[in-house]
């Protein structure tokens, strides 16, 4: 089936499952002295704080109060790519919680390639909220964030009643470990996840220059980018080949992006020249893991309140087939598509991810008094 061949590549490439250190050792670096908290935010007050849950220190950004709703970014982003909805939820009436996923920013980043299981997500969220005092939240997650925000969805459904995932629909359980779909489906053909594998050669190159390997990405899977470039480079480059090979570098945001701005590239770089690209590179390691360790991942159904938001142009929706979504997510409510948007959609489209995603919660999951707070 072409929808097996071609999911795997792109739902991990770019997003289908992720993950720095904070806690032990304070983190350090010109990127946190430089741009003070709260800066991008404009007025909203960002909370920051420092939670322990299922043996690490997990870095969480925090807006507003109410019902909770738990924002999961993707590879290779931080808490900062939910930078335009902390606010908006706030001020529609939640609390908004962004954590730095395990590996990424500052939350730590522990050496052992088995604890970026999914199952070790998903204990890290159960924490976070026991460590929050969260009885249940809303999920929103984005490329790997919605791959571990289905699994949440698909196993914890009375602690996570409702769902709203961006990009990455509800991924069917595949008949063999992805490594090995991927080998059989693509053969000398090159492969993100085939070639984060290998320990070391994806962390030289990506931590060469982490602003250069920042920019060519988002660009690469923006809608900026030229329709053919995303096809051609995680389906048609050649082995061997590099991540960055394939990519043109585009410069600066400022010269072609809309969304993104020079400022905020630096924010994204100065976190990741500080930690570099290890943690993020290791979740996608235990992908053949976690298809033995949770073989129901993938097989239940989705009976909550359920959005599906993608950019017309996102690699992880032009590569996908929405069939499985139809046919577990029971709870699904709409089907979003934004014309010439990308794969970055909470920030390539701000305003109107925010205004559905509001509108959603509001709707599926309505505000209560005895929610505040909590």
């Amino acid at each position: 089936m072409p929808e097996l061949s071609r999911r795997p590549l792109l739902a991990a490439a770019l997003g289908a499952a992720a993950v720095g250190t904070v806690g032990a050792a304070a983190p350090t670096g010109r990127g946190l002295k430089r741009r003070p908290e709260g800066t991008v935010e404009r007025g909203t007050e960002i909370r920051h704080r420092i939670v322990r849950t299922n043996g690490i220190h997990m870095h969480v950004a925090e807006a507003g109060q109410g019902p909770a709703v738990l924002l999961l970014h993707g590879f290779p982003e931080l808490w900062y790519s939910w930078r335009h909805q902390l606010p908006a939820l706030a001020a529609a009436g939640f609390r908004a919680i962004a954590p730095d996923l395990r590996g990424y920013g500052r939350t730590d980043a522990p050496a052992d390639t088995r604890g970026y299981s999914l199952r070790n997500n998903l204990a890290d969220l159960t924490g976070l909220c026991d460590a929050l005092g969260l009885d249940s939240a809303a999920l929103v997650g984005h490329d790997q964030g919605a791959t571990i925000a289905w699994a949440a969805a698909q196993l914890m459904p009375r602690r996570f009643p409702a769902m709203i995932a961006l990009g990455v629909p509800y991924p069917a359980r595949p008949p063999l470990p992805i490594t090995q779909l991927i080998r059989r489906n693509n053969p000398g053909k090159f492969n993100v996840v085939l070639y984060f594998q290998q320990p070391g050669v994806a962390e030289a190159e990506l931590d060469t220059d982490a602003a250069r390997t920042l920019r060519m990405t988002m660009y690469a899977l923006s809608g900026q980018a030229p329709a053919d470039l995303v096809p051609r480079w995680l389906l048609d480059t050649p082995e061997p080949s590099g991540y960055l090979t394939p990519l043109p570098d585009p410069g600066s945001p400022s010269h072609w992006s809309p969304w993104l701005g020079d400022a905020e590239l630096d924010h994204y770089a100065d976190e990741f020249e500080r930690t570099g690209f290890a943690g993020a590179i290791r979740r996608y390691r235990t992908f053949d893991f976690d298809w033995s360790d949770l073989p129901e991942v993938g097989t239940l159904q989705v009976h909550q309140p359920t959005l599906y938001i993608t950019g017309e142009l996102d690699s992880a929706y032009r590569f996908s087939s929405l069939d499985p979504m139809r046919a577990l997510v029971p709870g699904l409510r709409d089907i979003i598509r934004l014309p010439g948007c990308g794969h970055w959609t909470q920030q390539e489209r701000a305003r109107e991810v925010n205004d559905h995603i509001v509108s959603f919660l509001h709707s599926a999951w309505p505000l209560r008094g005895d929610d505040a707070g909590h």
